[in-house]
């Protein structure tokens, strides 16, 4: 059984589309399968379209969140709720083509536990889009232990094993493509020039945009806390090279009265605080990881997590709610 999850906000013009280019597509590959809608606080018909969709389909079912909670929360909700033995994440306003799901399940049947898909270009994609994605992945990928592929989308295929170990991922600021690419087990991805919309505009702003790029930094690296603490071992350094200037100043009689002291006093406690900074950074990245509540590590065997594992007595299935 195949579960197609996809979160939906403010697509009125798109989701009724949506659903029959995929209903053709499945039923053409003869698989069971269910389609799940999310719906992130949409005010215009989506709500309203998708559950007239599940009322006439057996295979759609229609969760709508009480308000907007972002898109990578709505894939999870989705995710939480799938049944198949393989689950497949898109976006439902045509950019992610569901033509591709016949090749995401090939992979899959070849014994691929996660079939990534790769964004080469996008029609309506503009020059600073562009420029600033690539930028924004080389930054990412420079800072973190785990690789996010430049182009990677949350058009995915991940075998129900992959799944459950996702699911264990429960922090609230979610980079989903960044967890993706930490879980290890066999992945291959698929290339695809993403097509323009079918209806409508993009709902990530600007605002959103960098939100999103900043959970990414954020929950997949602590550099940005390491790095405090070095610029003030830097900052040390060269507080320790201006005081030996102030005192060749005051020795050779160049200097100000009471510049000498103040300029020292300056450096002193200048580089104290940044030192004191990063060392409170670091502490800070500690509890950041502890707190993200991350499991200490998970099986590339899923048949291995039985009974007799605690963590399973706590969650009935492995999945925790």
């Amino acid at each position: 059984m195949i579960s197609i999850v996809t979160p939906v906000y403010n697509e009125e013009g798109n989701v009724v589309y949506f659903h029959d280019e995929v209903t053709k597509v499945m039923k053409e590959l003869a698989m069971d399968y269910e389609i799940i809608y999310v719906n992130d606080g949409s005010r215009d018909r989506t709500d309203e379209l998708i559950h007239q969709l599940a009322d006439r389909d057996p295979h759609v079912r229609a969760l709508t969140f009480a308000r907007n909670f972002g898109h990578q929360i709505a894939i999870t909700c989705g995710m939480d709720f799938a049944k198949g033995d393989a689950v497949i994440t898109m976006d439902g306003d045509m950019q992610h083509p569901p033509a591709l799901i016949p090749k995401l399940i090939e992979k899959w049947q070849e014994g691929y536990d996660i079939v990534q898909t790769i964004r080469t270009a996008t029609e309506d994609a503009g020059f600073l889009k562009k420029i600033t994605s690539s930028g924004y992945y080389a930054v990412i990928n420079s800072i973190s232990t785990t690789r996010v592929v430049p182009g990677g989308s949350d058009f995915r295929l991940m075998d129900r094993k992959a799944l459950n170990t996702f699911l264990k991922f429960r922090e609230h600021s979610r980079f989903i493509r960044g967890i993706v690419g930490g879980l290890g087990f066999r992945q291959t991805s698929i290339e695809f020039e993403a097509p323009a919309r079918h209806a409508g505009v993009s709902k990530f702003s600007m605002k959103k945009m960098i939100h999103f790029a900043m959970d990414g930094i954020i929950t997949n690296s602590t550099i940005p806390l390491r790095i405090s603490f070095y610029i003030g071992l830097l900052s040390a350094f060269a507080g320790f090279l201006l005081i030996l200037h102030v005192l060749y100043c005051v020795i050779t009689g160049q200097a100000v009265p009471g510049w000498a002291t103040m300029t020292i006093l300056i450096s002193i406690f200048g580089s104290l605080n940044l030192m004191c900074l990063g060392i409170l950074g670091e502490y800070i990245g500690h509890v950041f990881e502890e707190t993200r509540n991350r499991p200490l590590y998970w099986l590339s065997d899923d048949s291995a997590a039985h009974e007799d594992n605690p963590y399973y007595k706590t969650h009935s299935n492995g999945n925790p709610r």
